[in-house]
């Protein structure tokens, strides 16, 4: 039998993991722990390797028990020890949204920071498992040299639970930095809500679980500049408050369009200032699109949105010249999934091979 790292081992490496191999016969039992603890893992279909899981926890001892079968079918048993190399600098988590526990929207991404710019994203990526309880395919998507995003192909189904793990321990992120400890946290996901916001008709419809709750009078963005202009495509609920500040971009008291107000009721969807808010202005709202760029409604029924809303639900918005960016924001759905798996290091399409030479004669 073979094992890697070899017992005795000192300084072993920890990123791909423990590796048990029969020479001849079959693997029947392997058992293995690092400083006490059980390293999951698990055998090939004839039983002649078996692979941990995941990465070795840096900086421990491990030890290793392995009985196969020899000829004749005599068992034979050996074991083993040895201690992973001690990382010169740590890496790991920084923040995760969901939060740990939070019922959130059909669209909610999962967004995990780390605390280190990682270059081997494909070795990140690879210790980063979603687990739910209606299994869903979804790819994670590098955004920046510290944020990972995960969306479903389709949103998610409403009403289950969702486990995000990172089985970082002994992951190399970068250099010398090595993760030392995992992360794990579960959200849920609620009822199905999706709005739709037609800025030509000036409505907003909400639909729960396909039926709708409430139709609102809206006025969108008035769009004499980009910036006043209300962005169409598939938004996501980002945060809320009442009340927000609200003060006019690049512009400073006694300029033109200059504002500074108090907005009750105010649900962000966009990194650019785009919010579904309250405002008294029912003159405009279903006839005439007046504001700077949110969508604004009557104070009653604002009010109830926000009070309903959960981060990630998703607002659809029509009828605008301005496309919603796919990073402004949580505007992932804006990506389609073949545009989406472009930004992962495991899954993206590799790029197309150079031809050399002639071009083959065609078949006949």
């Amino acid at each position: 039998m073979r094992i890697v790292p070899v017992p005795g081992s000192t300084e072993a490496e920890t990123r791909r993991g423990l590796v048990v191999r029969a020479r001849a016969g079959t693997l029947t039992e392997v058992s293995a722990y690092a400083g006490g603890a059980p390293v999951p893992g698990r055998f090939n279909a004839t039983r002649t390797t078996w692979r941990s899981d995941w990465a070795l926890a840096p900086g421990r001892e491990h030890i290793v028990n392995v009985t196969a079968s020899g000829a004749g079918g005599v068992p034979v048993s050996t074991s083993g020890r040895f201690r992973t190399l001690t990382p010169a600098r740590a890496f790991g988590i920084a923040s995760v949204a969901p939060s740990p526990g939070e019922t959130v929207g059909v669209g909610m991404p999962i967004i995990v920071n780390f605390d280190t710019p990682v270059t081997d994203r494909a070795a990140v990526e690879r210790a980063l498992e979603v687990r739910s309880t209606k299994p869903v395919e979804g790819a994670w998507r590098w955004t920046g040299e510290t944020e990972a995003v995960y969306r479903p192909r389709r949103n998610w189904p409403a009403r289950q639970k969702v486990v995000f793990a990172a089985h970082l321990s002994g992951v190399r992120a970068a250099g010398d930095a090595y993760g030392t400890s995992d992360h794990e946290t579960s959200f849920a996901v609620g009822r199905r809500q999706v709005s739709l916001i037609d800025a030509q008709e000036h409505q907003m419809e909400v639909r729960r679980d396909g039926r709708v709750v409430q139709q609102m009078a809206i006025s969108a963005g008035m769009g004499t500049t980009r910036e006043y202009t209300t962005t169409s495509g598939v938004h996501l609920t980002m945060e809320k408050g009442n009340p927000v500040r609200m003060v006019s971009p690049g512009r400073k008291k006694g300029d033109p369009d200059y504002y500074d107000l108090m907005i009750d009721y105010a649900v962000r969807i966009s990194d650019s200032g785009e919010y579904v808010h309250a405002l008294d202005n029912i003159w405009a709202q279903g006839r005439q699109n007046v504001s700077h760029g949110c969508v604004n409604a009557r104070p009653d029924q604002a009010a109830w949105f926000h009070d309903t809303s959960l981060r990630g639900d998703p607002v659809v918005i029509r009828g605008t010249d301005r496309e919603l960016e796919w990073d402004n924001g949580w505007g992932y759905w804006q990506l389609s999934w073949a545009e989406w798996l472009e930004g992962s290091a495991l899954r993206a399409a590799p790029p197309p091979r150079p031809t050399t030479g002639s071009p083959a004669p065609p078949a006949p």
